[in-house]
This record gives structure tokens, sequence and C-alpha cells, in this order.
């Protein structure tokens, strides 16, 4: 399982022009869901990023968690996540899970979120979807799942 994360100002996704969800301080999660995925991978990430120490403190240095700035998610579908440009210049998408299960380890990674101290919105499923965010910092993280260190 993979993960961008942006510590934003602000995000919202649209579907169809309308807001699916918005949030102001905290953190876009983009989460794509490989073939080989499981619980286990939703847990981990999910206890990752709800721990990960990257909002400023009095001092001004990253270490506070989301929840302590009471700070919300916003969670976007994006098996784009899992392409493979190895060969050619057209990206494959094999190693993502297929729909039924990507939809399912998805929907237990907002759940597992949304026990978290934080609120937690989301875009749709499947869904061709707009997201709009102020990047705050710029802070970008990349985390996988498979990378447990």
């Amino acid at each position: 399982m993979r993960a961008i994360v942006q510590r934003v100002s602000r995000a919202e996704v649209r579907c169809a022009g309308r807001v699916a969800g918005k949030i102001a301080r905290g953190f876009l999660v983009l989460l794509g869901v490989a073939a080989d995925d499981s619980e286990a991978d939703a847990e981990f990430l999910c206890d990752r990023i709800l721990k990960m120490r990257v909002f400023a403190d009095n001092a001004g240095k990253m270490n506070l968690a989301i929840d302590a700035v009471a700070g919300a998610m916003l969670v976007v579908s994006q098996f784009t996540l899992l392409a493979d440009t190895s060969a050619g210049r057209r990206p494959s998408f094999i190693g993502a899970a297929p729909p039924d299960k990507a939809r399912r380890l998805y929907e237990y990674f907002i759940s597992l979120a949304r026990r978290g101290d934080v609120t937690v919105e989301t875009g749709e499923f499947g869904a061709s979807m707009e997201v709009e965010l102020v990047n705050d910092g710029p802070v970008t993280i990349i985390l996988d799942s498979r990378a447990r260190g």
C-alpha cells in the first residue's frame, strides 16, 4: 500500500462538479492499494500517518502529530500510485489491486483513521475526481507499507 501524504492548510475533492470532501488544516492522503496488500498494510500506514510528527510546535519545530493540532484528513483513492513505468512509455497498473479488493482496503483504512482523534473526509472510490490543495511547507511524504523499518 502506498500513500502520498501532504500537509495542507486546506484541501478539497470534487466529483462531477460537487464537493465530496473538504478539510482545513491537516493531511491530504492519496492512497494506492496493491494487489498483494492486506489489512496489516492499511493498519501500518494509518498508524504511521496518524502519529507522524510534521506539524510545528511552539518553537516552530516539526514535532506535533495531526491530533495535537486538531487537524483533519482527506483520503482519496489513487490506483496510479502503483504504476510500473519500467518498460515503455505507457504505465502498467497490473500491480494495483482489483477494484473490489482496493475498495475494501480503502474503506478499512478510512475506518481506522476515523478511530483516531481526527475528522476524516473522503473522495469517491473509483470516480473521476478533481483534487485542489494548498500544500503547507511544502511538506510531502511518500510512504509504502513494504518499507517497514
